[in-house]
C-alpha cells in the first residue's frame, strides 16, 4: 500500500489516526469532548493493610500522579467541584466529565460505601459517568451486578493494574495476584458488558524488552475495551528506587529513543479493537529518582509516536494475529 493512501485512509476505529485513540472513542460516544476528574476517596489495597501484605507494590508513590486538589479528607463533591475548576484552567471546556476514582484500590471496601461513593459522584452535574481504578482482587460477584446495572445508566468503566503478563515479575513487585487472576476478573468483568480497562507497565526489575513486546500477543487476548501503558518511573522513597539503587542491571530502563522504537513495534502487535488511552506516564519531576525525559508530557510523546508511524507507514494491529504486508 502507497503511503499517500495509507496517510488518508481510515481506520477500522472509525478515524484516521494510526492508532485507536482515547479521545476519540469518546468523542465518538458523546459527540463532545470528555474530561476526567480524579478523586482520592481513601481507599487502600490488601497488600498494603495486612489483609495479603504490607508495603505495597514496590514501585508505588500515589502522591506522584494524584492532583493537588484530590485529598480524601475532602468530600467527592468537593473533589469533583475543585476538579473542574483545575481543569477549566488548564484545558479548554470539557461536555461531560468522568468521575474518576483513582488512588489505591477503589473497589476494597463493602458494596454499601461504594455505592454511597459512586452514586455521590454521578449526581454532580455535568458527570456523565465513572471510572474505577482497582486490582483484580478486589472485586466480587455481588459487586459486579451493581457496576452492570450502573453501566445500563452511565458510562461505566473497570480499569484493573495488571502492570504485567509474567508471575515473576508480579510477585517481585509485591502486586500478590497472579496474572491469571487478573486475566480472569477481565474476562468476567467484560462478560457482563461492562468495559474494562487494564494499566500495565514497561521496564520493570527483570523483564527483557523481548519479554515486553511479547506482552502485545498476551494482551490482545483479553476482552479489553482500553489499556493504558507506563514506562516504568523510579520514584523517589520507595522500595524500588532501593532495589534500582542496589542492582540497576536488573532493570531496562528506555532511553526515550529507545522506547519509541519499542513501542511502535508493540502497537504493530495489539490487537486495534483495543482502545489506547495512554503511551507514558507523567509525574512531577520532585517525585522523580530518575529517567530525566519522563518529565515529557505524555501528550509530547504521543506525537512523537504518531509520527515515528506515520515515518514507518505503520499503525495498530497492522501485525496482529501475523497480519503482515
Amino acid at each position: 500500500m502507497k503511503a499517500e493512501q495509507v496517510k488518508n485512509m481510515e481506520y477500522q476505529w472509525g478515524h484516521q489516526r494510526r492508532f485507536n485513540a482515547y479521545p476519540d472513542y469518546f468523542r465518538k460516544l458523546f459527540g463532545a469532548r470528555i474530561q476526567k476528574v480524579s478523586i482520592d476517596a481513601g481507599f487502600t489495597c490488601p497488600n498494603r493493610d495486612g489483609t495479603k501484605g504490607t508495603g505495597g507494590c514496590t514501585y508505588c508513590n500515589n502522591d506522584a500522579f494524584n492532583p493537588s486538589y484530590c485529598i480524601p479528607q475532602k468530600s467527592v463533591t468537593r473533589q469533583i467541584e475543585e476538579g473542574i475548576e483545575f481543569h477549566k484552567n488548564r484545558y479548554r471546556k470539557a461536555g461531560y466529565y468522568l468521575a474518576y476514582f483513582q488512588a489505591y484500590s477503589n473497589t476494597y471496601a463493602s458494596l454499601e460505601k461504594l455505592m454511597e461513593l459512586y452514586e455521590e459522584a454521578l449526581r454532580y452535574p455535568g458527570v456523565a459517568g465513572l471510572i474505577i481504578g482497582t486490582r483484580p482482587d478486589c472485586i466480587d460477584n455481588e459487586k459486579l451486578a451493581y457496576f452492570k446495572e450502573l453501566s445500563r445508566r452511565y458510562y461505566f468503566a473497570l480499569e484493573y493494574g495488571i502492570e504485567s503478563c509474567y508471575d515473576k515479575t508480579l510477585k517481585r513487585i509485591n502486586r500478590r495476584h497472579t496474572y491469571k487472576e487478573a486475566a480472569d476478573a477481565v474476562r468476567v468483568t467484560a462478560a457482563l458488558g461492562i468495559n474494562t480497562g487494564a494499566h500495565y507497565i514497561f521496564g520493570l526489575p527483570g523483564e527483557t524488552p523481548d519479554e515486553m513486546l511479547a506482552e502485545a500477543e498476551i494482551i490482545s487476548e483479553l476482552p479489553l475495551t482500553m489499556v493504558k501503558f507506563h514506562q516504568l518511573q523510579i520514584f523517589k522513597g520507595t522500595a524500588m528506587e532501593t532495589e534500582f539503587r542496589k542492582n540497576p542491571s536488573d532493570f531496562h530502563l528506555f532511553t526515550l529513543e529507545n522506547y519509541l522504537d519499542f513501542f511502535t513495534r508493540f502497537l504493530e502487535k495489539l490487537n486495534p479493537a483495543i482502545v489506547v488511552e495512554r503511551f507514558t506516564g507523567e509525574a512531577p519531576p520532585r517525585f522523580l529518582a530518575d529517567l530525566p525525559w519522563s518529565r515529557k508530557r505524555t501528550d509530547q510523546i504521543a506525537v512523537l509516536i504518531e509520527k515515528r508511524l506515520e515515518e514507518l507507514n505503520t499503525w495498530q494491529g497492522r501485525k496482529y494475529n501475523g497480519q503482515h504486508d
